[in-house]
């Protein structure tokens, strides 16, 4: 078996919890975190392993997609520009139709209780195409 048909065989949560495993620095520690978030927000919540390689969760239709870029995590929602975010989570895409991200640096202090009500509303957005 080739590791590219052993990618293949793998499910979308094993190249899920590879990706985050590989990033031996915060950035790993960040995405597991934001995962836990994820799974503790709904649980309907799938994941998913798509674009060659990125984390999305999902439920009744895509809600965010997750990559670790050099000095940041980033974690961008479909339909982030239909969702409230009082707590002001989102700060990258902001002039977008749709797309919204949270830039995510070693520094920054997330939000968990905000960030699992920005999914908890995406979530319902997806299901009824309002937050």
């Amino acid at each position: 078996m080739t590791p590219a048909d052993s990618k293949r065989d793998a499910t979308a949560s094993e190249l899920v919890s590879g990706y985050i495993a590989n990033l031996a620095d915060w950035r790993g520690d960040m995405l597991a975190r934001i995962r836990a978030i994820f799974h503790e927000a709904h649980p309907g919540i799938i994941e998913e392993w798509k674009w060659k390689g990125s984390p999305v969760w999902s439920h009744q239709g895509q809600i965010a997609v997750a990559n670790a870029h050099r000095e940041k995590v980033k974690l961008t929602f479909s339909q982030g520009a239909h969702l409230p975010d009082p707590k002001k989570l989102f700060n990258a895409g902001l002039d977008g139709n749709q797309w919204r991200a949270i830039d995510i640096f070693r520094e920054d202090t997330l939000n968990d209780s905000a960030l699992k009500k920005l999914i908890q509303a995406a979530v319902r957005y997806n299901v009824s195409g309002t937050p």
